[in-house]
Parts: structure tokens; C-alpha cells; sequence
């Protein structure tokens, strides 16, 4: 499709688009009510014309009535000559009205020419004839009697002239009320076609931004729209392709450096294992310390460098390894490989699980509950019991770790997520060992995988921390952030909060 050079311009063209529509409809009914107050100002122009000329026509019958007795009675010349210039005024107003009537009200006015012509013949022979009086009465009276016939018939004629023209009017009033509607409902498409176009680019945009935020650069971005929309789209493009360079370097120097850094660490703590075992002689006491001190920093280096890489690709899920995750399975796994560590110590653990499959990576899942289980026990009293609950929350599996241990201050909660953050040491040590990205590492492995992590007090206001995530159930049809399949039914709703 061919999109404007500028979104400015695409807006305006769609702005007047829609209003197109509605312009056309308010002209449309601008010029019907043009024509409907024209048509009116004629109609009442004539219909008031034919009743004057009416009114006029039946007074002019009447003076000629009254003309026509006077010259009965004084037989006067210039009475009759009074009735001449008074008929050809009557004759005057019925050609007028001639021109207003119609095929039978033309036939009532005709008909009543036709009488005064005879009247007028019998008149002119009065003085001849004098037994005619009553007859020229009767056909005077009955001459008046029509033209107030003439009269009534213009009267109706006004009445139609307005009853037609209120029914014009009401017909034009339903058409302009269709037309109107009309002109909404297209303007209504039309704006619906705009903002879809308008919104397209927009979205694809979003998209992109969300691809790029959730560090997804495999996709190539590819933006359409006005030609500022597909720059934009192209600076997109190329910040991808500039990420997924840096992106690749930043792998390949981490892998590079682990493997070099793996290497001399290996030999050292190799040969502090071979210290440590007499192969080169045997040991003073303060030696074998010594070698003790070195393995040990040895190992937590070792555990640094991996968690640095793991940290590394915390954002990266792999969709071939998004498979059905037994958590039950995966915590009992957990809790044996941290046995021994808690038999040391006389840490027991205390469960209560459901079977329950949720989607995601197995090694990952395997790592969030590590995390979780290793700081409790490195947190917990000698005695200490941590509880471990595993349970359906509305789509999502939720899983309770709590410690006794020194809890977790409302202040530090939400920094002991951040990178290489250590939290405060419990009274019985001076400093718990480990990397800071234990936790930052768990809270992207849970949000990777469509979750959510917390940190709560326990419910029975001992002292201890109560770590909360969210899993969404299995499901083989939907990505991770949308909602669970549980069951035979799908669940909608959000991550649950607490």
C-alpha cells in the first residue's frame, strides 16, 4: 500500500477522509432545505395570490349583481356602461386565476364566464323585453353563488398546496435522516480504515521495542507505513543488527575469558587436591590450612565464573527446550543434591508437594530451585527447618520456600535481586560466601519463563524469609507470558500477587 511521505500527512489525509462523508451529508441537507424553504415561499406565495383573486373574483360578481339590479330599476345608460368597465375587470381577474387552476377547477371558472355572457345578453335587452327581471335576478344570484363556489375551490387549492408541501417536507426530512446515518457509517469505516493504518506501523514498532527489551535480536525488523515511520523502522533494524554484534562479541569474550580462566584455576585447585593429599609429602598443619584456603577460593572462583556466564544467558530461552517440567520431581531432585550440606549442619526439610508440570527449560527451572534451596541452607540456624510448599494459584504452579533464618529487611528486598548484591550477614557469621548473581539470576530465569518472584515475611512472625514464585501450567500451544492451560480449560488470568 501507498502510505503518505510523513505520519503529519497520513493524519490529515485520514482527518479529511472522514469528515469527507460527513461535509457531503451536511451539503446535501444544506441544499434539500434550500429547496424545501424555495418550494414553501412559492407555495405561499400562490396559494395567498389564488385566494385574493378568489376573495376579488367573488366581490366583482357581487358589484355586478348590484349593477345589474340598479340598471333594471333606472333603465340608466351610464349604469350599464359602469357594468361594462366592471365586467372587463372581472374578466381580468378570472384570466388570472385561469392560469393558477387546474383541469376542473378551470372547468368551475369557465363555466362561470359562460354564465355572466348570457346574464350580460339578457341584460342588454332589458328595456325590450321587461318581463325578464326575475329571471336576470335568479341567474345574477345564482352567478354570485358560483363564483363563492370559485372561492371555496381556491381554498382548497391553498390546503393541498400546504398538505403537499408538509408531506415534501417530512419526505425529505426521512431522506436526509438516511442519507445522514449513511454518511456516519462510512465516516465510521473510513476512520476505522485510518486508525487500523495508522496503528499498524505503530504496533509493529512496539514490537520491535518489546523484541529488543526482551534482548531478542533474531528477528529482522521490518516496519511499513509513511516514510519517517519506515526510517524509524530502519534505525530499529539497525540497532538490532548492531545489538546482536555486540551481543555476539560479548558471548564469545565471556566463553573465551571462562575458558581461559577455567583452565589455570583447574591446575590450581588440582594441585591443591594433590597438596592436600600428601602427593608431594606430608603437611604441616598450618600448610594443609593453607592448601584448605586455597581450594576453597579456588571453588568459589570457579562458582563465580559460571554464574557470571549463566547470568549471561538468564534472557535467553530456547524455544526447542521449552518442554513439560515435572516442579515436584525437579524440588525432590534439588533437595537430595543438598543433603549432605544440610546434614552438616542438622537442617532438615520439611515438604508438601503436588504433582504439577509447568513449561520451561528443565536446567533452568533446575537452577531457580538451587538458588532458592542453597540460600536457605546457607541462611538457616544449625536445627533449622526449612519448609518447602508447592501448590495450584489460579493457572500457576506457586512454590513457598521458607528459612529460619535471619529474614530479609523490608529495605533490602528489592535490591537482593539486583547484580552482585550481598545482603547483610546473619549474627552467627561474618560474611556468607558467594557470587551476588544467585538471586539476580533466579528472578530472570523466573521472568523468562512468564513468572514472577518474591520475597515475603513469614505468616507465623517468626524470624525467617519466605521466598514466592509463580510458574505457569503446561501448555504447548501458547507462549510463556500468556495465559496457562490447566487442565481441559484456559485459564486467563495475570500472575498472582501477594
Amino acid at each position: 500500500m501507498h502510505y503518505p511521505r510523513s505520519l503529519l500527512r497520513f493524519i490529515a489525509l485520514g482527518f479529511l477522509l472522514v469528515c469527507l462523508p460527513l461535509m457531503v451529508a451536511l451539503n446535501q441537507q444544506n441544499s434539500a432545505l434550500n429547496q424545501l424553504a424555495v418550494q414553501s415561499r412559492i407555495s405561499v406565495f400562490e396559494s395567498a395570490d389564488v385566494a385574493y383573486l378568489s376573495r376579488q373574483l367573488a366581490e366583482q360578481a357581487g358589484m355586478l349583481e348590484r349593477l345589474a339590479r340598479q340598471y333594471m330599476i333606472l333603465e340608466d345608460k351610464t349604469t350599464l356602461d359602469n357594468y361594462v368597465q366592471m365586467r372587463e375587470i372581472f374578466k381580468d381577474t378570472q384570466g388570472k386565476l385561469l392560469a393558477r387552476f387546474g383541469g376542473a377547477e378551470k372547468g368551475i371558472l369557465d363555466h362561470t364566464l359562460t354564465e355572466e355572457v348570457a346574464l350580460f345578453e339578457l341584460l342588454k335587452g332589458f328595456d325590450k323585453k321587461p318581463d325578464r327581471r326575475s329571471t336576470i335576478t335568479e341567474g345574477y344570484r345564482q352567478f354570485v353563488t358560483q363564483t363563492q363556489i370559485v372561492q371555496s375551490t381556491a381554498d382548497r387549492l391553498a390546503y393541498s398546496s400546504a398538505e403537499q408541501l408538509q408531506k415534501m417536507a417530512e419526505e425529505s426530512q426521512k431522506k436526509q435522516s438516511y442519507f445522514v446515518w449513511a454518511s456516519l457509517v462510512i465516516a465510521l469505516l473510513l476512520g476505522v480504515l485510518v486508525v487500523s493504518l495508522i496503528v499498524r506501523p505503530i504496533k509493529k514498532i512496539y514490537q520491535a521495542i518489546l523484541q529488543l527489551g526482551s534482548a531478542d535480536f533474531s528477528k529482522e525488523i521490518s516496519v511499513s507505513g509513511p516514510s519517517d515511520l519506515r526510517h524509524l523502522g530502519q534505525r530499529l533494524e539497525w540497532l538490532r543488527s548492531r545489538l546482536q554484534t555486540l551481543e555476539t562479541q560479548q558471548t564469545r569474550f565471556l566463553r573465551n575469558m571462562s575458558h581461559e580462566l577455567k583452565t589455570p584455576l583447574t591446575a590450581i585447585r588440582e594441585g591443591a587436591e594433590l597438596l592436600r593429599d600428601g602427593v608431594g609429602g606430608e603437611l604441616q598443619p598450618e600448610q594443609r590450612e593453607i592448601i584448605h584456603i586455597v581450594r576453597e577460593n579456588t571453588l568459589s572462583l570457579q562458582k563465580m565464573i559460571e554464574d557470571l556466564l549463566d547470568y549471561h544467558q538468564s534472557r535467553v530461552m530456547e524455544p526447542d527446550k521449552l518442554l513439560p517440567v515435572d516442579l515436584s520431581e525437579s524440588i525432590r531432585q534439588v533437595l537430595r543434591e543438598h543433603k549432605l550440606a544440610a546434614w552438616k549442619r542438622l537442617i532438615s526439610f520439611e515438604t508438601n508437594l503436588l504433582p504439577m508440570l509447568v513449561t520451561g527449560d528443565a536446567r533452568k527451572i533446575a537452577t531457580i530451585i538451587d538458588n532458592l534451596v542453597s540460600n536457605a541452607v546457607k541462611y538457616s540456624p544449625k536445627l533449622g527447618k526449612i519448609n518447602l510448599t508447592l501448590r495450584a494459584e489460579r493457572g500457576y504452579a506457586r512454590l513457598d520456600v521458607i528459612d529460619e533464618g535471619p529474614g530479609i529487611s523490608p529495605d533490602e528486598r528489592d535490591k537482593i535481586f539486583e547484580s552482585f548484591y550481598q545482603g547483610a550477614p546473619p549474627e552467627e557469621k561474618q560474611r556468607i560466601k558467594g557470587s551476588g548473581l544467585g538471586l539476580a539470576i533466579t528472578r530472570e530465569y523466573v521472568h523468562a519463563h512468564g513468572g514472577r518472584i518474591t520475597v515475603r515475611d513469614r505468616k507465623d512472625g517468626k524470624k525467617g524469609a519466605r521466598f514466592i514464585i509463580w510458574l505457569p501450567f503446561w501448555t504447548n500451544t501458547l507462549p510463556l507470558t500468556q495465559p496457562a492451560i490447566t487442565e481441559n480449560r484456559t485459564s486467563t488470568s495475570k500472575v498472582p500477587i501477594q
